[in-house]
């Protein structure tokens, strides 16, 4: 029987993008198995539109097909945030959910943050008070508001309630729990695929797709000589994000990869880079999920950003900030190169259990506020 079907007020959760994926299968592999939750819905806004990468990351992390796909696609930050909106109130018409779980930071988690506020839905969500107080950043205005109307605020570290406090949210909504991402982690690290073998020896993995080093001919010029003085240190294998790729080819520097020690790759799958980065000798990334990952994992991680909402991966783990001061990057990897790098720690309650804790919380919380959950 299907108990999202059957059951008053069920737990509707929401995915719109890559990022969101490795946050949202273990909470709903969590929730299915707590046996005083509703089987959750999962609502796939359609954000994140390549349909075969898309299919590929849910057979990866065992993540059940979504119940309803929205069908979004793209559009500029406020066309996709209405767009989800407009779509996504009918499901809860529908559905009547007794709460909206909503991870990460993309436009999908605010939209549909927004519109279960206002329909008096709980909202809770899952990474919360996360802040690089950078508001250039379409991320950082997206975790700010989705906390402001959240009922339930889940932690993945500690400073994260400094965030919230000063924001002026209430303690009580607080909880700290952990890292669903590195629940993912943890739980598929055995199945990671092993790099091809013609990758060169010693390899850097690269991943940048920030608009901050990507969208402006500079600055993506810039990267890129980043990338090839690096790359005479130690060879490098780079995964192109497609909207990189489509910049490079767009501002006519194409040549800034054709160097024989940079590999560049085509957009990978969830296993293929864990087992990329399992494997790198450091990575180079502007990545929020790589940072914690990286950590999680124990590899140099230089992050060419001038900020971070994750504080916690360079207090404790493995990662450096690094903006694209060229000569800083090319002294750093030369030290990594030759002694292993920063040595990092794994932080607190990172240990594969936060979606449990998750599920176990909301299950009592559900039923102090909800009758039919008691």
């Amino acid at each position: 029987m299907d108990r999202a079907a059957h059951t008053p007020g069920a737990i509707v959760c929401v995915v719109g993008a890559r990022p969101n994926y490795m946050k949202i299968a273990p909470l709903m592999r969590a929730f299915r198995a707590h046996e005083r939750l509703p089987a959750p819905v999962l609502v796939h806004t359609g954000q994140h539109y390549d349909a075969m990468l898309n299919e590929r990351l849910f057979e990866e992390l065992e993540l059940p097909p979504a119940d309803i796909n929205l069908g979004v696609g793209s559009g500029t930050h406020a066309v996709q945030t209405a767009e989800v909106m407009r779509r996504f109130e009918p499901v809860l018409d529908e559905y009547r959910p007794a709460c909206v779980v909503v991870v990460g930071d993309v436009n999908s988690t605010l939209a549909c943050s927004l519109v279960a506020a206002k329909k008096g839905i709980a909202v809770a969500h899952v990474e919360a008070g996360l802040r690089s107080y950078d508001r250039t950043m379409p991320e950082e205005i997206n975790r700010v508001l989705t906390d402001q109307v959240s009922d339930l605020l889940y932690t993945s570290e500690r400073t994260a309630h400094l965030n919230l406090a000063r924001e002026g949210i209430a303690k009580k909504r607080m909880h700290f729990v952990g890292n669903v991402m590195i629940d993912s982690l943890l739980q598929h690290r055995r199945r990671a695929v092993a790099p091809p073998r013609n990758l060169p020896e010693g390899f850097g993995v690269v991943t940048l797709h920030r608009p901050s080093n990507v969208d402006r001919p500079d600055a993506l010029a810039d990267s890129l000589d980043i990338l090839r003085a690096v790359s005479e240190i130690v060879p490098l294998v780079c995964a192109l994000h497609p909207r990189t790729q489509a910049n490079i080819a767009s501002f006519g520097l194409e040549g800034g990869l054709a160097t024989e020690r940079l590999v560049v790759l085509p957009p990978q799958g969830y296993l293929e880079m864990l087992g990329l980065m399992s494997a790198a000798t450091v990575v180079l990334t502007d990545s929020g999920g790589m940072q914690e990952e990286t950590t999680a994992l124990g590899v140099p991680c230089l992050t060419m950003r001038e900020n971070t909402e994750r504080p916690i991966t360079v207090e404790q783990g493995t990662n450096l900030l690094v903006g694209r001061d060229r000569a800083r990057i090319v002294r750093l990897v030369e030290e990594i190169a030759a002694t292993g790098g920063k040595r990092g720690r794994i932080p607190e309650l990172w240990d594969g259990k936060a979606a449990e804790r998750i599920a176990q919380h909301l299950a009592g919380w559900l039923a102090a506020r909800t009758p039919a959950y008691a």
